[in-house]
């Protein structure tokens, strides 16, 4: 099929920018001929509170990628719109994962168009008011067909808009350098070798529970051995309420802050220094987080929210906990000795290749293929 994408790419950093970048070259490689259409900016600094959403190494140029998109500007949809018309596809493909974007979704999506498939990153924004959530209503309603990566959020989209075909595919672990070895990961972090070390990685914002995950380290035994690091961007106020918390709770010598946008390049270190990937969060669709980890060998933590169970496969290659209960965290962490550890960590090495971009792509062209045939 010849297709067109839209979405954010190469110079963004984000895991929107990152996933369908690899979902656009599975397409290519499945013999599909895409127009790879990239914004010229994410978004208004107001929304973004970190400090840029640049990074030239976290997604590579993709020699189909155009970058004409500006979802800020009004005034260039129309030149948009002609640019992507003019290309005769037979589908168009739009990630869909925040409103900023609705009004350009909007209107690329009105009058005589080819069907489009929406790929649900994110059905609302997190934390969503009413108006954010009648914004995304607004461009998946305009959709033929509707992408998502669980099969309890195919479900929710399927009875929110009856009309649409549906399907779903958990997401494939993104690609990141190879690991080095833990005694190498660990020297050059200087973190000791007799630590169990939980990690926490991605954006900080509050729904994913940072703060449960710290006061689970605060109760749990004095001789406990576990360090937890806290390894991303704060959004908003989150760093300053997350080192707060920190010498409020007296657990200096138990955590490791390093509140910052994590290159892509630090990531393979960070995982090989760990023996568990930590993610508390109280709500969520998915987590590409999950994934990655997994496919490197390093087993999750994580709470039963969206997706994440159809990724993490408890007693196998990780752990599952109710969201919101900070007792559930430290029985958890208590749980998880040395030989389990170990054992869950075989699980996660023996678990690679279970999701893959190429079956991903098969799925979604598949859903595509059906409104083209209509």
């Amino acid at each position: 099929m010849r297709l067109v994408v839209f979405g954010s790419g190469h110079p963004y950093r984000g895991g929107v920018a990152r996933t369908t970048t690899e979902m656009v070259r599975a397409l290519e490689l499945r013999g599909h001929d895409v127009s790879f259409f990239t914004p010229r900016r994410q978004y208004p600094a107001w929304l973004f509170p970190g400090r840029d959403d640049r990074d030239p190494d976290a997604c590579p140029r993709l020699e189909c990628a155009q970058r004409i998109l500006d979802p800020l500007n009004p005034l260039s949809w129309a030149r948009s719109r002609r640019r992507a018309m003019a290309v005769d596809a037979d589908a168009w493909i739009i990630p869909y994962w925040t409103w900023a974007w609705s009004g350009l979704w909007r209107y690329l999506l009105s009058g005589e168009r080819p069907p489009a498939t929406a790929v649900v990153h994110n059905p609302a924004d997190h934390d969503s008011r009413h108006v954010q959530r009648l914004a995304a209503a607004s461009v998946l309603k305009r959709c033929q067909a509707l992408f998502t990566h669980a099969r309890v959020l195919e479900s929710g989209l399927a009875e929110t808009y009856p009309g649409l075909a549906t399907a779903s595919h958990p997401m494939p672990p993104t690609s990141i350098d190879p690991l080095p070895s833990q005694p190498e990961a660990r020297a050059t972090l200087g973190v000791a070798e007799d630590r169990r070390v939980a990690l926490f990685v991605g954006l900080v914002r509050p729904y994913k529970g940072v703060d449960l995950l710290l006061d689970a380290v605060a109760r749990l035994p004095a001789e406990s051995d576990w360090l937890v690091i806290i390894a991303g961007e704060p959004w908003g106020d989150q760093g300053r309420r997350i080192e707060d918390q920190v010498r409020q709770l007296a657990i200096e010598d138990r955590v490791r802050l390093q509140l910052q946008w994590i290159p892509e390049t630090e990531v393979p270190r960070l995982l090989a220094a760990s023996d568990i990937v930590v993610l508390p969060y109280r709500s969520g669709s998915q987590s590409a987080v999950a994934p990655m980890a997994l496919d490197a060998g390093v087993p999750v933590l994580s709470t039963v929210v969206g997706g994440l169970p159809e990724v993490v496969q408890p007693g196998v290659d990780g752990w599952l906990v109710e969201p919101g209960s900070i007792d559930a965290l430290v029985g958890a962490l208590e749980e998880l000795d040395g030989p389990r550890l170990s054992e869950l960590a075989r699980g996660a090495v023996q678990g690679r290749n279970r999701f893959t971009w190429d079956g991903y792509a098969e799925a979604l062209e598949s859903l595509v293929a059906t409104t083209v045939l209509d």
